[in-house]
């Protein structure tokens, strides 16, 4: 549903002919992740900020189509680890979502909770997307020394359903 609010004013902007000027930008290579470890590359994912908020460039294959939801996580690793409970989780050494001022809130891209939540990811019936996403509370300098994690299942930006497993994952440098 987030999609439907932010595809318009970006289609509009580039409509218009206006350029959203760039101020800084980088990048994560997403990777499958399991209980075993990282695997093979998906493709990338490109962050920009700009006057609206940070821009999310997917350029990603071979995932399943439907919505996903999209999170940074707080540490820079994408290895499998243990939860509280001992199981090991994919991705799990990712730990949990980016939340720098301790609101343990999950309210998505535009409420007041943590940082973490971004739009949900489009994937395309032939398993790739690259539908620019918005996110206008975060800016590329909060994601440096983060992952990106790509989840099993759409997120509703509710603390009981935060978007399923851990699917796909990526390192900001």
């Amino acid at each position: 549903m987030t999609r439907f609010r932010t595809a318009p004013l970006l289609a509009g902007l580039l409509a218009a002919g206006l350029a959203l000027p760039a101020l800084a930008d980088t990048g994560a290579e997403m990777h499958a992740v399991t209980t075993d470890g990282v695997g093979d590359s998906v493709g990338t994912i490109t962050f920009q900020d700009s006057d609206y908020g940070l821009l999310i460039h997917p350029a990603l294959q071979g995932l399943e189509p439907g919505l996903h939801g999209l999170h940074v996580h707080q540490n820079p690793d994408c290895g499998p680890a243990a939860n509280d409970a001992g199981e090991t989780v994919a991705a799990g050494a990712a730990g949990g979502h980016y939340d720098p001022d301790g609101t343990g809130v999950h309210e998505g891209p535009y409420g007041a909770g943590h940082l973490g939540d971004l739009p949900n990811l489009v994937i395309v019936e032939d398993g790739g997307a690259d539908l620019i996403l918005l996110a206008p509370r975060v800016t590329v300098a909060d994601l440096a020394g983060r992952a990106i994690m790509i989840h099993s299942g759409s997120d509703d930006y509710s603390d009981a359903h935060p978007g399923g497993s851990r699917a796909y994952c990526g390192v900001v440098e």
